[in-house]
């Protein structure tokens, strides 16, 4: 039998839209690095290492389910997991939570704009609907291939940042560990174990539906999984590095909207005006599967029920992200929702706990 012949064009588009499925507003803006990961000092560290070996083993497991099942909607996934009525209940609960999402993503890009323009906050939010509601209604395949491209890019730049920062100030780390414990920081849990697993929580829930359906459209199961194994390493990789430049200049960053601006006009001004981009391309591949993962579970894709649920949740969204201050939306929104996340991390953990003793039990009767 002959080797399966690998895209490696492929693997990198599935890697690039888990990257930039995650790199939203509060990644791009600094605002979920601070809240989960700096705020602990290195403690934080050895939190986002944790997330990054869950990350390998929810983002493998989702989008192969997803081959393998071939689901027609991609929040089946949930029902296959966790069973007929813990599974409807996710199904329901994970589709206000990813609206709510694309609800923090608006307001990340007013506030972003706001910050490093001087623009009002509206322009920003308003604008955001308006390019997520144009693309989602092109589908799920549309959507892959616009946001995959643009995902690598965003962590290259993420990253160069993030060591530029360290660079520019190694005593700020050096000294890290001191001052944090001084500083009234706003934290995502009382410590850095929670504030991981709170992380990956809120990332599961976004990431289920939306890997599940990318898996189903996949017409390779290694390429799928390889996408989803590099997508964790590289969105890992910038979150530990993008950690440690804010800790490095934390004295700068704290209390700020969008500290990765703080940092990028800290290195030259001209580079703060270039990472703006980065932040909205951030926020944009963000928003747009969390839009479309809402709307898709409603109305079929290209249909006119679908674009005008679309339009209608833009509409909504718009108003709501632009009336609540950008740094709440993240800490309520996502810390709420990352410990509901952990239930079904941990009715994963045991399924294939589960699954590996019963294939271990079928070897010993083989065997006998």
């Amino acid at each position: 039998m002959s080797e399966e012949k690998l895209s490696y064009k492929t693997i990198v588009i599935y890697a690039g839209a888990f990257i930039a499925f995650l790199i939203g507003s509060g990644f791009a803006t600094g605002q979920e690095i601070m809240q989960y990961f700096t705020a602990y000092g290195f403690k934080g560290i050895l939190g986002a290492v944790v997330v990054f070996l869950l990350f390998l083993y929810v983002g493998v497991s989702f989008i192969t389910t997803g081959f393998d099942k071939k689901f027609h909607k991609g929040s089946e996934i949930y029902e296959y997991m966790c069973g007929p009525y813990i599974g409807k209940f996710y199904d329901y609960f994970s589709i206000a939570f990813i609206y709510m999402s694309f609800i923090v993503m608006i307001g990340g890009a007013g506030a972003t704009l706001n910050q490093q323009y001087g623009l009002p906050i509206y322009v920003g939010g308003i604008g955001m609907g308006i390019l997520a509601f144009g693309t989602v209604v092109f589908g799920l395949k549309g959507i892959v291939d616009v946001i995959g491209k643009i995902g690598p890019v965003i962590t290259v730049m993420a990253i160069g940042l993030g060591l530029t920062a360290i660079f520019q100030n190694p005593g700020g780390l050096a000294k890290a560990s001191e001052i944090i414990p001084t500083m009234n920081l706003l934290k995502a849990s009382s410590n850095w174990v929670y504030a991981a697993l709170s992380y990956v929580g809120f990332c599961m829930l976004w990431l289920a539906a939306f890997m599940a359906s990318m898996g189903s459209a996949a017409k390779s199961r290694k390429e799928a999984s390889l996408g989803a194994i590099f997508g964790a390493i590289g969105f890992s990789l910038a979150v530990i590095i993008m950690a440690l430049g804010l800790m490095a200049n934390v004295e700068l960053v704290a209390g700020t909207m969008v500290p990765s601006l703080i940092l990028a006009g800290n290195i030259h001004p001209t580079l703060a005006i270039i990472f703006s981009l980065t932040v909205i391309a951030g926020i944009y591949t963000t928003s747009v599967p969390l839009l479309w993962s809402v709307v898709a579970r409603i109305a079929e894709e290209k249909t006119q029920k679908f674009i005008i649920i679309t339009g209608l949740l833009a509409v909504i969204g718009v108003f709501v992200g632009l009336n609540v201050p950008f740094d709440r939306l993240v800490n309520i929104i996502y810390v709420i929702n990352g410990y509901v996340g952990i239930l079904l991390l941990v009715i994963m953990l045991v399924r294939s706990a589960r699954r590996i003793a019963a294939g271990k039990a079928s070897n010993v009767k083989d065997a006998a």
